[in-house]
Formats: C-alpha cells, sequence, structure tokens
C-alpha cells in the first residue's frame, strides 16, 4: 500500500505517517526502488497499533520507547507488558475521571432542565 492509502484506511495524515516513521513511533517501512513507500500489513497494524494507543492518550516518548524494545525482540517481552499494563492502569483511572465528569455534567444538564421547565410554566 502506498502511504496515501494508508493515510486514507486509518485516517491519519500522510505528514503524520511520515512523522511516526522518521521519530521511531512505527518502524522503518520498506521503500519500492523509487523511493515510495510500500506498506505491508504488518506495517498497517502498526499505524493502526499507534493510532489506537495515541487515541487513548499514551504519550509518544511511551511508544516509542515500546516500538525500541520491541525492535529489540523476545528478551523485551516482560518489560513490554509490564509498560501496557502501566499505560492500561493510567487509562483505567483517566476513564474513571471522565466518567465522573460526565456524570456530574448530566447532573448539571438536568438542573439547568428543571430550571428552564419552571421558568416556562411561569410564563405561561
Amino acid at each position: 500500500m502506498t502511504i496515501t492509502e494508508v493515510s486514507e484506511k486509518y485516517g491519519i495524515s500522510a505528514d503524520t505517517i511520515r512523522y511516526y516513521e522518521r521519530i521511531g513511533l512505527i518502524p522503518p517501512i520498506h521503500r519500492r526502488d523509487n523511493g515510495i513507500r510500500d506498506f505491508t500489513e504488518e506495517d498497517c497494524n502498526w499505524v493502526s497499533f499507534a493510532k489506537c494507543m495515541r487515541s487513548a492518550g499514551l504519550s509518544i516518548e511511551t511508544l516509542i520507547e515500546y516500538v525500541g524494545m520491541f525492535r529489540q525482540g523476545d528478551a523485551t517481552a516482560g518489560a513490554r507488558k509490564d509498560l501496557l499494563i502501566e499505560q492500561r492502569v493510567q487509562l483505567a483511572h483517566r476513564i474513571q475521571e471522565m466518567q465522573e465528569t460526565l456524570q456530574r455534567l448530566d447532573y448539571k444538564i438536568e438542573r439547568y432542565e428543571e430550571i428552564t421547565c419552571g421558568f416556562e410554566k411561569k410564563m405561561r
């Protein structure tokens, strides 16, 4: 696949994909003889992984660390797992905070609905 096709498939700009490759967030992409990136299914999996993890709030630095360890091989499997567990704990905490914020917003909206309904009754 070309970078344009990958960009369209995952909804990430080609510039972002190039940036991710340049900083090591995704492994280097094989290039054709003419220099055009030629994405394999495995490369696409890395792009998908990076997009998913970034959307979940993982830092670029954390993901670069993970990819670096991955490229070192199976000897880093335990460290990679630990890193992912740590990130999962942090994500679960952020989700909990967001749930609490959502509940607070729902409460506030309900109060405003009560106020506006009461106001409308008075206006009749």
